[in-house]
């Protein structure tokens, strides 16, 4: 049988009205991603990277082109069958954490199984701040704990309901370089241990050379996609592309 494409972009555009005019953010980018690959998307700010992300996570619509998560075509789907796609399928990691204030490191990392009527998934979620080594702080909340630390938590939250799918925004962006270390670390063994498919938009090098393919992005296009020497390639293969000045 041949294995499907868990992520596939076609042909997606976005553009916004600017000033009188229009913005384009992103013009006709094409990709695909199989199952358990990871992938980093770079580039200078204002390149599109997070409006691909948001785009790929069904966050968001594009304005010509389309995407599918798992086979499923998200623009042909309404705002709630898209959000009941992203709880089934789709995990986050975010630069700020996101977690909720009130709630404790436990209560953070139970919310997304929660919130899909899931009960007594404590025992879950402690196995998975056991993985990123907080379980000891499991009854701190997120003022109680370091930008790295929250950051495990969210990360332990993100695996809470065993997402196909991973999609990760500069997850060691407001972090030291020994905390986005082992951050960095975290992310790619749980990526290899669940085979879950990881996403990553980042400005760190380092962190963009552990994933198995890059993408580049420059001026809302594709201007670079390549397969690094941890895709299991004998040699790197890159696709340079000229941006269009």
């Amino acid at each position: 049988m041949i294995e499907q494409p868990i992520l596939a972009v076609r042909g997606l555009c976005k553009t916004y009205a600017s000033g009188g005019g229009m913005l384009h953010v992103l013009r006709d980018v094409d990709f695909e991603l199989m199952p358990g690959a990871s992938l980093a998307i770079i580039g200078p700010s204002g390149s599109g990277k997070t409006t691909l992300l948001g785009l790929c996570a069904g966050l968001d619509r594009a304005t010509t082109g389309s995407v599918s998560l798992n086979g499923i075509v998200m623009d042909d789907l309404d705002e709630d069958e898209r959000a009941r796609v992203r709880n089934r399928s789709v995990g986050f990691v975010f630069q700020n954490f996101q977690l909720i204030p009130t709630l404790t490191a436990l209560e953070n990392v139970m919310v997304p199984a929660e919130l899909r009527g899931e009960k007594g998934v404590d025992g879950r979620a402690m196995e998975l701040l056991d993985r990123v080594a907080l379980s000891d702080r499991s009854s701190h909340y997120p003022v109680q704990l370091s930008g790295g630390e929250q950051q495990r938590v969210a990360l332990a939250r993100a695996f809470i309901n065993r997402p196909s799918l991973l999609f990760v925004d500069e997850p060691t962006g407001n972090l030291d370089a020994e905390t986005s270390a082992r951050v960095e670390d975290l992310l790619f063994d749980l990526n290899e241990e669940t085979g879950t498919t990881l996403v990553t938009v980042t400005h760190n090098p380092d962190l963009a050379r552990r994933s198995q393919r890059i993408i580049r992005l420059n001026g809302g296009r594709i201007v670079e996609d390549y397969h690094t020497e941890n895709a299991g390639y004998p040699e790197i293969h890159p696709l340079s592309l000229t941006p269009e000045t």
